[in-house]
């Protein structure tokens, strides 16, 4: 079954044609208007049900618009919703909509929720996000950066702040894409071991930089996230902000990167913590190209997923 559940678990020539796929769709919908609908219609009388346990906004809207411009139809489902996570096993849920639906994108927090549900699934499911990963988002990241400067095999990529699921995926496209990731943070907020591990297993640098200035120094591409997840305790905020503040993207920092850096970030952004107000809107940032980029990679995603 074609899931896309990580980066580091599809071959890299399907990651390679599904940005080129994204690239494509993208130039083809020309001066369209937002919403209207592609020339082709691949998903013309498919059902996608959107699963989202975790809140959003990008994930939901640009899923939900992606499989309307190519013809198909979505079912928005929370876990309030749902008797998923109230009594009913995962892998029944799985079972169950299988029938009903030709895919099943899910926005969960546990890892283990979706490995069950694409375990027990006789449909594609895509990971919308989990607290280990979030590999849509890097997706429509390497297109971002492919569209401004190019190829980003041999680039250098620097990380700054939280070693979270957002990073880990990053970290699984650096050993896919070829290009070196610097992680730059507090030793408590490291990035996942088995992630580093698999870049560095794929011949790519991949490593840590407590130093945020030496971290940058050269750097084609600066990128950071919330310090403050859904999943963070309120109590934690302040101990978390005293840890990453010396890891804010500022201007001095981004001094420090290369001339024409590119900086990214996936929003929503908490202007002047993890990032200042003065970079998210600077001659460097891409986040509004970024953020429309989860349309066309995500679209991409579903084709590859569905075969078509």
């Amino acid at each position: 079954m074609p899931h896309f559940l990580d980066i580091d678990q599809v071959d890299p020539s399907d990651l390679r044609a599904m940005i080129d796929n994204a690239r494509a769709m993208k130039a083809a919908r020309g001066t369209r208007p937002r919403g209207a609908s592609d020339d082709e219609q691949p998903l013309a009388g498919r059902m996608v049900a959107l699963i989202f346990e975790k809140p959003s906004t990008r994930t939901r809207v640009s899923f939900d618009m992606g499989v309307r411009q190519m013809g198909g139809q979505t079912m928005v489902l929370s876990g309030g919703e749902m008797q998923l996570g109230h009594g009913e096993s995962v892998a029944d849920t799985a079972r169950v909509l299988s029938r009903y639906v030709d895919l099943v994108m899910s926005r969960t927090f546990r890892e283990d929720t979706l490995q069950e549900l694409a375990a027990h699934a006789a449909v594609p499911v895509i990971n919308g996000l989990t607290d280990r990963s979030h590999p849509c988002q890097i997706m429509a990241d390497i297109l971002t950066y492919e569209e401004h400067r190019g190829p980003i095999a041999g680039r250098r990529v620097v990380w700054s702040g939280d070693g979270n699921n957002v990073c880990a995926s990053f970290l699984h496209a650096a050993g896919q894409f070829g290009f070196h990731l610097t992680f730059t943070g507090p030793a408590e907020l490291d990035p996942d071991p088995a992630a580093l591990a698999f870049a560095r297993s794929r011949g790519v640098e991949a490593r840590v930089e407590r130093d945020p200035a030496r971290a940058v120094e050269g750097a084609d591409l600066v990128v950071t996230d919330t310090w403050m997840s859904i999943h963070h305790p309120e109590h934690a905020r302040a101990r978390r902000h005293a840890l990453l503040q010396p890891y804010q993207v500022n201007a001095a920092l981004m001094a420090r990167a290369a001339p024409d850096a590119l900086f990214m970030h996936c929003l929503p952004a908490h202007r002047g913590e993890e990032a200042t107000s003065e970079v998210l809107d600077g001659p460097h940032s891409v986040i509004v190209d970024e953020a429309e980029n989860r349309l066309h990679a995500q679209k991409a995603i579903l084709r590859w997923c569905l075969g078509l």
